[in-house]
């Protein structure tokens, strides 16, 4: 990574903006799952060690630029500050001249966070007046959300034009450097497990994973796009109409000479049909009947996927295999999971993000096993996708 880090910064005296991710589950006022808050904590003590004054800015929900009290951060500073065994204060706001005071009281070795950055419209917008605001309160800069890099926002991107050294935190160090690894020189055989219920929403990830890898192990609803673009019987299952160009496109590159690797696409032999998403049960089968829609892999489908994953020295998983939420149709998926965990254990480099992937694997019990669990979605389907993310090209060139 060619940009400036948190170890490559002054942080003794300075008062210290931190992009963090704190945007976790909340139920009744108090977070369930402080995941996104512990990943920070290296930065955090980074500072706290060094002597510094650290504001933290984070968004939560969707307020679309209102202040709610749902979407307060209030939570997550209480539990920072479990985590810390410490105060930690809550700004009234972002910006403002309270904020502004609280901040200029601060010694060496306090932690304020800020209230939600999107309780303003100016954040999403990449306001630069609202960027400047925000800046002011600030000597250096350190970005350690990876999960909000690939948005162009007032606190990602905006403040590093106004702040002179803007860092990467640790935890975006890790997240790009384990990314980095599987586009730059992954151990082989390299396969990639792409599921989900659409190819709109993966496809640039196929586009760019294909050239690099030996496989793409296909599951979720996107599979039934596939089949039907060759013309196979899908029954009820999801299927998007407008993507069959799109489908066949993927099939073109295989059988182009661009396939230097000689990449398959390699689809499910068997399903697990229902009549919906929330029977209790189906059945198995080759042909999926015209009444019924897939849910899952099926069990011929299972032991192939986890006969190419145990050969894998080079992982990347993104998506589920089927509707893993019912749990009568999460057999495939659970047992991709520990596929990816065992091949690990075996030597194996693993990379496992979004959403509902990491919630299979924390369901699973096996996120132990994983070399590296993203936490962000968005921004790592987009770096894998070969684009680049504004809140990490903002950042200052290493010296």
């Amino acid at each position: 990574m060619n940009k400036l880090t948190i170890d490559e910064v002054s942080l003794q005296n300075k008062r210290v903006l931190m992009r963090v991710d704190f945007n976790v589950p909340l139920d009744g006022g108090k977070v369930t799952d402080d995941t996104r808050i512990r990943a920070a904590l290296p930065s955090i003590h980074k500072v706290l060690k060094s002597g510094g004054k650290l504001i933290l800015m984070s968004h939560l929900g969707r307020p679309k630029g209102q202040r709610a009290e749902k979407y307060s951060l209030k939570p997550a500073a209480e539990q920072l500050s479990q985590l810390l065994g410490k105060s930690v204060t809550l700004a009234p706001d972002c910006v403002g001249t309270e904020t502004e005071d609280l901040v200029g009281k601060m010694q060496n070795g306090d932690v304020v966070v800020l209230e939600n950055l999107r309780f303003h419209a100016e954040e999403e917008a990449n306001d630069a007046e609202f960027a400047r605001k925000l800046a002011a309160l600030a000597d250096v800069y350190i970005n350690d959300a990876f999960g909000a890099a690939h948005r162009a926002h007032a606190s990602t991107e905006g403040v590093t034009h106004i702040i002179s050294q803007s860092a990467a935190g640790y935890l975006m160090e890790k997240e790009l450097r384990s990314l980095g690894t599987l586009l730059a020189d992954p151990a082989r055989p390299f396969i990639a497990i792409i599921g989900g219920a659409k190819i709109s929403g993966k496809i640039d990830v196929i586009r760019n994973l294909l050239p690099r890898v030996d496989a793409i192990l296909v599951g979720g609803g996107m599979v039934y796009t596939f089949l039907r673009s060759k013309g196979v019987e899908t029954g009820k299952s999801l299927v998007e109409e407008d993507k069959m160009s799109v489908a066949q496109a993927v099939y073109d590159f295989l059988g182009s000479v661009q396939n230097r690797n000689n990449a398959e696409l390699v689809l499910p032999d068997d399903h697990v049909v229902a009549a919906s998403i929330d029977a209790a049960a189906g059945k198995n089968v080759e042909e999926i009947p015209a009444d019924l829609l897939g849910v899952d892999i099926g069990p011929k489908a299972i032991a192939r996927y986890q006969g190419l994953i145990a050969s894998a020295r080079t992982i990347f998983w993104n998506g589920p295999m089927g509707v893993f939420e019912n749990g009568a149709f999460a057999k495939g998926t659970m047992s991709v999971a520990a596929a990816v965990a065992k091949a690990t254990d075996n030597g194996g480099f693993s990379v496992v993000g979004g959403g509902d992937s990491v919630s299979a694997l924390m369901k699973s019990g096996l996120s132990g096993h994983i070399s590296h669990i993203s936490t962000g979605g968005g921004a790592s389907l987009e770096f894998m996708s070969g684009k680049a993310l504004p809140g990490v090209e903002a950042l200052t060139p290493a010296s």
